[in-house]
């Protein structure tokens, strides 16, 4: 008798649960239309938020947001590349399906004609409209940022990008040099200004000017930094004083480390200023004190943002939109920063992988009488967040946004789908969002991912020039990683250029890291005896795949049926 009024007493909380969550959306919609849609990109970015553990990080607009969103603690890029990484996660197809593993192809002429994130919500009656970098620039979006198809108007791309590989950055005796650190005054820089502080202008000018329009908007507003360089206002340098920056744990290449997986950071040594180290090719050793100065350099370009961030969320509170607009924001992928002696992304590391994801939905994640709004650097921040570990992926996104805006849901991808334009390889975390804001009726998901993908191409067994940034055509290795809850297991087995093709059969490396002793990944045991079972069980679910992974069934109704 008492097991079935629990029975009882959980279904009808839940049955409660569901009928507040669709009595929100039907009000949401009735009252204020289809919610806005505020998509925010860093680019590089890796969970380094106070609301990920990290006190030292001065980031007081993000923090504001994540305390007002479910923080994801445990989310994860496809592959830790811009132009792959973006291509995914704005299609919800993962890179073997993209076909794109580099920047030197445009998916829709090499894979297939995919509906995006951006052009289903323009389908579906919104205006969307970019500022910065959302899809990578060049030929990957086919050189035009894949407008028409995504966006209502032609996207806006900041000029001053343009000085990204320029000699801009203060050196030696007054001359000036292309610098991987480069803190700058800015009414010295072409055109007095910077490529972030232009999009996040025009953004806010975009934002005063939408006021009593009928159409939502789907807002993208991408920023350049923490991309090297290293260029941000002088002043948020002294924000972090060069002695209480700390190495990395573990900052020495780990004796372990199978060749394959190591990325040589080619694009740091194409700097000036590093290259003044004579940093010896493949596994030379930074100076510490120059490894001190990136550290600081990538916390002061963080803060930088999160500046430029609290205009944009000033601007949605002071125009009447808070109430009403769906806030994301996420990292593309991750940066080392002298983690195992690695440096930049290019791997599928942990530090080069995860990313910080905040989704922030009013009436949901925070009270309405609480809005974001920008916030003084000196205001005390205090550490209460919704937080979820449930594993996600950066695919994900695209169903979830849906789901939450009222869309038609998407359907999930069969295995050959080069020929549907729209469907999803992903799989919508929005009962993970619930299952975060239940608070004291906050029963666990019965069942959730069992594992997350990334993945990285390499030209060779050995480190070359191109290791980091290899062309598909001249890969011959795949690496494939596996995330579960906790531990990551890596093969790196053959690729076929010529077809785009894998050997399973030919493995040249393995990985396994346990996360719950080696949180850094610096001591690789896949060749240890006694985690024999472990990687075969851990290749047997890398190789069925990201299907196999998806949760079987859920303790909480899936959100779809709420929706008529």
């Amino acid at each position: 008798m008492l097991s079935l009024f629990i029975q009882c007493r959980q279904r009808t909380v839940t049955f409660l649960w569901n009928f507040m969550i669709l009595y929100w959306m039907t009000s949401q919609i009735i009252c204020c239309g289809r919610p806005n849609i505020l998509f925010l990109v860093l680019d590089d970015f890796r969970p380094i938020l106070r609301s990920y553990g990290n006190q030292l990080i001065k980031a007081p607009n993000i923090d504001y947001l994540a305390r007002n969103s479910v923080v994801f603690t445990k989310a994860f890029a496809q592959q830790a590349l811009c132009g792959p990484s973006r291509t995914s996660f704005l299609t919800s197809r993962r890179p073997d399906t993209t076909k794109l593993w580099d920047v030197h192809y445009y998916w829709r002429k090499s894979a297939g004609n995919y509906t995006t994130l951006p052009q289903y919500f323009k389908d579906n009656g919104y205006h969307t409209e970019s500022f910065g970098k959302i899809f990578h620039p060049g030929i990957v979006s086919g050189h035009t940022t894949d407008y028409p198809y995504s966006w209502t108007v032609p996207p806006y791309l900041p000029s001053t990008q343009q000085y990204k590989m320029k000699k801009v950055c203060p050196g030696p005796q007054g001359k000036l040099q292309m610098n991987i650190v480069c803190p700058v005054n800015v009414s010295t820089q072409p055109e007095q200004t910077l490529p972030d502080i232009q999009s996040t202008q025009h953004a806010v000018q975009f934002i005063q000017k939408w006021t009593n329009q009928s159409k939502p908007f789907f807002l993208a507003l991408g920023y350049h930094k923490p991309h090297i360089p290293f260029k941000f206002p002088e002043e948020f340098l002294k924000l972090y004083p060069i002695e209480n920056i700390k190495l990395a744990k573990y900052p020495t290449k780990p004796p372990g480390l199978p060749s394959v997986a190591w990325n040589p950071w080619a694009d740091l040594r194409e700097r000036d200023d590093v290259k003044s180290l004579n940093v010896s090719f493949p596994y030379g050793h930074i100076l510490e004190y120059f490894q001190k100065k990136m550290i600081q350099s990538y916390y002061a370009s963080v803060t930088y943002i999160d500046d430029l961030l609290g205009h944009i969320l000033t601007a949605l509170r002071k125009n009447g939109f808070a109430k009403n607009t769906i806030t994301v924001l996420l990292g593309d992928h991750g940066w080392a920063l002298g983690e195992n002696q690695e440096w930049s992304k290019f791997s599928n590391f942990e530090v080069a992988t995860r990313v910080p994801l905040l989704v922030s939905v009013p009436g949901l994640t925070f009270d309405l009488c609480r809005l974001p709004q920008h916030v003084s650097l000196s205001k005390k921040a205090y550490n209460k967040y919704q937080t979820t570990d449930g594993l996600v992926e950066l695919v994900d996104i695209f169903p979830s946004l849906v789901e939450l805006a009222g869309l038609p849901i998407l359907k999930t991808c069969p295995r050959s789908s080069f020929n549907i334009t729209l469907c999803t390889e992903g799989h919508s975390f929005v009962p993970l969002i619930r299952n975060a804001t239940r608070l004291d009726i906050n029963p666990p998901l019965k069942s959730w991912k069992s594992g997350v993908f990334s993945q990285y191409p390499r030209p060779s067994l050995k480190p070359q020039e191109n290791s980091d940034q290899p062309k598909a055509i001249n890969s011959r290795i795949m690496g494939y990683s596996l995330r579960s809850q906790n531990s990551r297991y890596t093969e790196w087995i053959q690729f076929y250029p010529n077809n785009f093709t894998v050997n399973w059969n030919k493995v040249f490396a393995k990985e396994l890291y346990i996360h719950d002793t080696d949180p850094e990944e610096h001591y690789n045991v896949a060749s240890l005896p006694s985690y024999q079972d472990i990687v075969h069980k851990m290749s047997v679910k890398l190789r069925k795949g990201w299907r196999a992974a998806l949760p079987k069934t859920s303790s909480i109704p899936p959100y779809s049926t709420l929706h008529t």
